[in-house]
């Protein structure tokens, strides 16, 4: 028993400081909130500090098998935790600029977080569902906080009704596979399957309701109707929040219940997946083109790449589902920072939510102006930014393993999202700006915006390191 604590510190260290964040924001007489958000982003620090001082060297599983950690699960929170870092001071500058500011917001992503966590080192099917639960639960009330907006009410009740839809059908996949196995359980389903008699159909039945119930969250087609209202109609503050750090913990879980649980399936999984994959990929770059509202058209851009996303799983090798882990890491950095520039260029109650409200940013700014253009050309998977070793790696395993026609059906689509993103750059270096407003940030706004933008080009001059990480986790 002290053994499967200790493996669990880093998620009790912070299931206790967001406690201690909650007593001091119901007794905080703050308006503008500053000890709620510091005290929130003390926790991340301490939880962070936490993963690196209990980070194994081996897997190490607790309570009969339910939690594991290894490397791949304390790699991915330490992204999640740094990731939700920044994303909490790019809130807090956005939520302190339209004067919504409440501390509901930094607790509620705390909670957050800790379902990720729990996502990521979830080794039982019902640790896996408390952790989607944990982490859903918390952004259908993230997005609703906004009660004056129609638009916020519309985008919550829309995500609530179809996040239900989808936790029951993950929950009837799940009650398939325990009735055929016995278990719940990754690594048992995994040798039940290999070692039984069971009757192949129905456990490919049980698969494709958990699949699902995964592409749900994920977003991915045809599965993707919440992502635009909500991307939409949520706060920046929000939206921000779950395009980026949730992202991967839905990827851990993927990888988790597909290479660890159903590996033995894998022939029926890769089918699906090629399926899902194709029509996001399809879906996504086709329907950002017609797109005037950048939060809409970064909400099918977040469709397209969970079709990238799944190709690395596709390729069924360490290899490849390195490539997904390298191409998760990759997105959440890029669309964070995507998101941080329309904070950037908001004033009050006027977001930057039209592409219109980039024109001519090269006149008003343009050291922003190439921050911008680093991560709209790292996103279209132009050389040498991050996002195109991304796409690259997961395309090269793609194709190694056989699939071809998918590889070749990824850089079709890759070259028709190009022009949604291209057409940013566009309007910022070669329009006439509609206005000569002057961007209104604090320093350390644009401080933490330029590391952000720079990272993508840095990490993308030099991806080994990141990607010599990811392999490590497999």
């Amino acid at each position: 028993m002290k053994a499967d604590l200790i493996i669990l510190i880093p998620e009790i260290t912070l299931l206790v400081t967001t406690c201690f964040v909650l007593i001091i924001d119901a007794f905080s007489k703050d308006v503008s909130r500053k000890t709620t958000y510091w005290a929130a982003q003390l926790s991340l620090l301490i939880t962070l500090i936490m993963l690196f001082y209990y980070n194994p060297n081996e897997a190490y599983t607790a309570f009969n098998d339910v939690f594991i950690a290894d490397t791949m699960s304390t790699t991915l929170k330490v992204f999640i935790c740094a990731i939700s870092f920044v994303v909490f001071f790019y809130s807090y500058e956005y939520l302190k600029e339209n004067e919504s500011l409440k501390g509901e917001y930094f607790i509620l992503g705390l909670f957050a977080v800790l379902g990720m966590m729990i996502m990521s080192s979830a080794y039982h099917l019902l640790s896996v569902y408390l952790g989607i639960e944990l982490l859903s639960l918390s952004l259908y009330a993230m997005v609703a906080m906004q009660r004056k907006s129609k638009f916020s009410t519309e985008a919550a009740i829309k995500y609530f009704v179809l996040g239900a839809l989808a936790s029951g059908i993950l929950l009837y996949g799940v009650s398939m596979i325990y009735g055929l196995t016995g278990s719940l359980q990754l690594t048992n389903i995994a040798e039940m399957i290999d070692s039984s008699n069971i009757n192949k159909p129905y456990l490919v039945y049980g698969m494709i309701f958990i699949i699902v119930g995964v592409a749900f969250k994920l977003g991915a087609a045809p599965f993707h109707m919440w992502v635009p209202d909500v991307y939409q109609g949520a706060p920046t503050s929000v939206t921000l929040f779950i395009s980026s750090a949730p992202k991967i913990a839905a990827f851990a879980v993927t990888a988790r219940i597909l290479v660890d649980g159903l590996f033995p399936l894998i022939e029926d999984w890769q089918s699906i997946l090629s399926l899902l994959a194709i029509l996001s990929m399809g879906v996504g770059n086709i329907i950002a083109i017609s797109q005037k509202n950048i939060k809409r058209m970064l909400a099918y851009s977040t469709i397209a790449h969970v079709g990238y996303l799944f190709l690395g799983l596709i390729a069924g090798t360490p290899f490849g589902f390195s490539g997904s882990m390298f191409y998760v890491i990759s997105y959440s950095l890029m669309t964070m920072g995507a998101f941080g520039m329309i904070i950037l260029l908001g004033i009050n109650d006027l977001e930057a939510e039209k592409i219109d409200d980039f024109k001519g940013l090269i006149v008003r700014n343009s050291w922003f102006a190439f921050i911008m253009l680093c991560l709209m050309f790292s996103m279209a998977g132009v050389p040498p930014f991050l996002g195109f070793w991304a796409k690259w790696f997961v395309i090269k395993e793609l194709i190694a393993s056989g699939f071809i026609i998918l590889g070749v059906a990824a850089v079709f689509f890759s070259i028709i999202g190009a022009y949604y993103y291209l057409r940013i750059v566009k309007l910022m270096y070669f329009d006439k700006p509609d206005t000569m407003r002057a961007i209104k940030a604090s320093q350390q706004m644009r401080a933490v915006l330029t590391i952000n933008g720079l990272l993508i080009l840095v990490v993308g001059l030099k991806p080994g390191p990141l990607m010599d990480i990811c392999l490590s986790a497999f």
